[in-house]
């Protein structure tokens, strides 16, 4: 009787960087699609600064302090710059880079996140031999970085904190500084996908049928038996032989063993794994385009999608991102490193939304202006969101005005100035 087709182990995942790539990344298309999204939108800010007046933002603006991120190294630009960036906090939960050279030859170079070592101390606490990560004076001193790893056997290349970019979006609870990849809680998804697929690959290779137990009726001889077997599996094995017609003899019969595509429901078994690897990624299934997600798919659940996307997880990744790349930018007085998302197409609202919001506020600039402030003031606080950016003129409106002021120009009733308020002429005049 020949054995019956085994389900094949799946290899564990190791939670490294490398374990990630290699296992994940370049073995899961669901996982690759998933982080593919993700850098293609992440990867389209850009960076500018944004002027602070009195702990309230304001206007984006750029300086040629700014090139050093728009062209990072030779040939690259800034998407280079955040894909890299984003890739790196997504396989190893944080992204290292520092910058070498000087003037017009400074550039920007990734560290290989595996081979850095965060050098942990405290300028408080002189036993810097006994401050560990969970001190409470404890803080990030500097970083190793050693070509290869710890085990290559090269001379460790130490860096200040103030010159290295560390990017750690989503923080690991076990550690005070380090980052976690959003991979991490889904190995056992990840694993259980590529089950599956592995699973589909050999039905097919099997000819697309379930196992079968092929028994006879009466002892035979090994080496017919051998002949028998080989001669069955050259008939009925394969893909190419699949859907032929079984025909047995010498007293065999088969029963079929184990279960088909349809009885395990092998569509939403498979969409149900896809649907929680999209969910830890941060981005929905109809934007990655997922079957699950495209069922559902239509113009107003995509623009909800979208939104959710943006909001949630898109620029909470740029906030993080601009607060890292600080640390290598000289930034002007009273502004912070910030992004600039206005050109990216994934965010721009529908025509007809966009048109109600730029209506909406032309009505508030002009009720602003009307009340006597200026228009500059207004279209800044209407654009910012701070009111308290409004500048009053010290003119206001006739309907402000005492009952019998009469409006006349700054120099006379024929004048040409300013409007003015001055009193009516009494009865008696």
């Amino acid at each position: 009787m020949p054995p019956t087709l085994l389900g094949s182990k799946e290899e564990e995942i190791p939670s490294s960087f490398q374990g990630y790539v290699e296992h994940a990344y370049r073995q899961n298309g669901i996982v690759f699609a998933c982080m593919l999204v993700r850098m293609m939108i992440f990867s389209e800010a850009r960076f500018q600064f944004r002027r602070l007046s009195k702990g309230r933002p304001g206007e984006l603006f750029g300086t040629e302090a700014l090139s050093l991120l728009e062209k990072p190294w030779a040939g690259a630009v800034t998407s280079d710059l955040l894909a890299r960036t984003i890739q790196d906090a997504d396989l190893a939960g944080s992204f290292f880079a520092t910058t070498r050279g000087k003037g017009e030859n400074k550039r920007i170079v990734r560290l290989r996140p595996d081979w850095v070592t965060l050098i942990l101390g405290s300028y408080l606490d002189p036993r810097d031999d006994q401050v560990g990560a969970w001190h409470l004076d404890a803080e990030v001193l500097g970083y190793m970085y050693q070509a290869g790893g710890k085990g290559s056997g090269n001379d460790p290349v130490f860096l200040e904190r103030e010159n290295v970019v560390h990017f750690a979006p989503i923080p690991d609870p076990l550690a005070s500084f380090r980052g976690m990849s959003w991979l991490t809680p889904i190995v056992r998804e990840i694993m259980g996908d590529k089950a599956a697929t592995t699973h589909k690959l050999s039905y097919l290779e099997n000819g697309a049928s379930p196992n079968l137990v092929v028994s006879f009726d009466k002892d035979m001889d090994p080496d017919e038996l051998k002949k028998w077997l080989e001669a069955f599996k050259a008939n009925h094995e394969g893909a190419a032989n699949a859907f032929k017609t079984l025909v047995l003899a010498a007293g065999a019969s088969a029963d079929v063993v184990g279960s088909n595509m349809r009885e395990i429901d092998f569509k939403k078994v498979q969409a149900a794994g896809e649907n929680r690897i999209a969910v830890a990624s941060g981005m929905s299934g109809i934007i990655v385009g997922l079957s699950e997600g495209m069922e559902a798919a239509t113009l107003a659940n995509y623009g909800q999608a979208r939104r959710r996307d943006s909001d949630v997880t898109l620029r909470y990744l740029w906030r993080k991102m601009a607060g890292a790349f600080a640390t290598v930018v000289d930034t002007p007085t009273a502004a912070e490193l910030w992004f600039d998302d206005r050109d990216i197409a994934f965010l721009q609202e529908d025509l007809k939304d966009e048109a109600e919001i730029q209506h909406k506020e032309a009505i508030t600039i002009r009720q602003y202006v009307d009340a006597g402030f200026t228009p500059e003031s207004a279209v800044a606080a209407v654009e910012s969101g701070d009111l308290s950016r409004l500048v009053h003129t010290g003119l206001f409106s006739v309907q402000l005005q005492p009952p019998g002021t009469q409006i006349v120009g700054a120099n006379g009733a024929n004048g040409s100035g300013d409007p003015a308020a001055v009193p009516a002429p009494s009865s008696g005049a």
